[in-house]
């Protein structure tokens, strides 16, 4: 049974450990998860990719042949790596104070709540000695909020993690992310001719020619299907660079894309018609690319999915379904084929804000609902 005061100290006791990123100081959490699964008598390993940041896999195995338990696995995922602190909080972002019911700290949404929500429904299921047929993988995983490089990527890479279903735990509010944009984050490099201010025509202005680039990006009109769940496409310019002095022509300009883009549509050629864009103005240029993650959607009507929405009605959960106009780490399961969808039980727009909070009404009915959900889908 889920037990409202331990799961409340359990999540003040993750948000008052220190584990920022960056620097990526994940250490000491990782060791109290660690400790704190392995009391539980159930398998639990430790895996890192860089020093002092180990993920921790814990395992609740089922009951069918080993095989066969562990092909229909499912996984519930949260990170715990926050974002820094920064300045500007009125209380303490480490004292999982609790008013007016809500339980405030750095981390408390994103993603400690859901953290401990996990680690409670695996102690619950444990102590209950509810008989899964297959596992229950729980994986908290470091360096979320810089990339998952170190994370969640390496262990699917290295196919230590191949569930039949995977539950990432970073939303909120019981919505389940089952669609989100791919991403195209790259940097164009115009190259021109220097000259003195007063003589313009003896230069080439890579500066006024990244404008015209930038002006003509933002008007490509792009062909592709209306999703439901998500906007257009978009584009933003985030940064530019150029030029040296006010009475000088620039030789050189760099500014960032970051473009979002829906499911269906083909990042190469997208890339291909930036090119071209960018080559009607300019001669000389480069296009670097510096990350590509592709879009994901998983079918509404897919049981897991399917199987969400009608528990979370039974028990009475405001939950629906919703896509991220933003990257999430449900992508990196694409390219392995596991289905996946992000859910979770924090607050709406606290995560990375001051005095950070997640109701405690939503954690502990959101942990209930968890533990409901994963011992119903183990049937299907």
């Amino acid at each position: 049974m889920i037990q409202k005061p331990r799961l409340l100290k359990l999540t003040q006791k993750v948000i008052s450990i220190n584990s920022e990123n960056p620097p990526g100081q994940e250490l000491e959490c990782a060791q109290f998860i660690e400790k704190d699964m392995r009391s539980l008598k159930i398998d639990v390993k430790k895996y890192t990719y860089a020093k002092n940041r180990p993920n921790i896999v814990a395992t609740l195995k089922g009951t069918l042949p080993r095989k066969q338990a562990a092909k229909g696995a499912i996984l519930i995922t949260p990170h715990f790596d926050t974002v820094p602190i920064g300045k500007g909080w009125t209380v303490d972002p480490f004292g999982g104070e609790i008013k007016n019911g809500k339980l405030y700290g750095r981390g408390a949404t994103d993603d400690k709540g859901n953290l401990a929500s996990c680690m409670e429904v695996m102690r619950s299921l444990r102590e209950d000695g509810v008989k899964l047929k297959h596992d229950l993988i729980m994986a908290a995983t470091v360096d979320e909020e810089t990339g998952s490089h170190y994370g969640i990527i390496p262990l699917l890479e290295k196919k230590i993690l191949k569930p039949r279903l995977a539950l990432v735990m970073d939303s909120t509010e019981y919505d389940a992310v089952i669609a989100q944009k791919g991403l195209i984050h790259g940097r164009v490099q115009i190259f021109g001719k220097k000259s003195h201010g007063a003589y313009n025509w003896r230069g080439v202005n890579a500066v006024e020619i990244a404008a015209c680039v930038i002006n003509k990006l933002k008007k490509i009109n792009y062909t592709y299907k209306k999703h439901p769940f998500l906007r257009e496409p978009s584009m933003n310019i985030g940064v530019i660079h150029g030029g040296d002095k006010v009475n000088m022509v620039p030789d050189f300009c760099e500014f960032s894309v970051d473009h979002r883009f829906l499911p269906g549509m083909d990042p190469k050629k997208l890339i291909k018609e930036f090119k071209d864009v960018i080559r009607s103005e300019a001669k000389k240029f480069k296009f670097e690319i510096d990350d590509i993650q592709a879009p994901y959607d998983i079918d509404p009507k897919d049981e897991s999915v399917e199987a969400f929405i009608r528990i979370a009605k039974r028990m009475k959960c405001p939950a629906k379904l919703k896509g991220s106009e933003g990257a999430t780490v449900i992508t990196f399961f694409k390219k392995y084929n596991i289905p996946a969808f992000a859910t979770g039980f924090g607050a709406h727009k606290t995560a990375h804000t001051n005095d950070e909070y997640i109701y405690v009404k939503s954690l502990y009915r959101g942990t209930q609902f968890l533990e409901e959900y994963i011992k119903e889908y183990d049937q299907l």
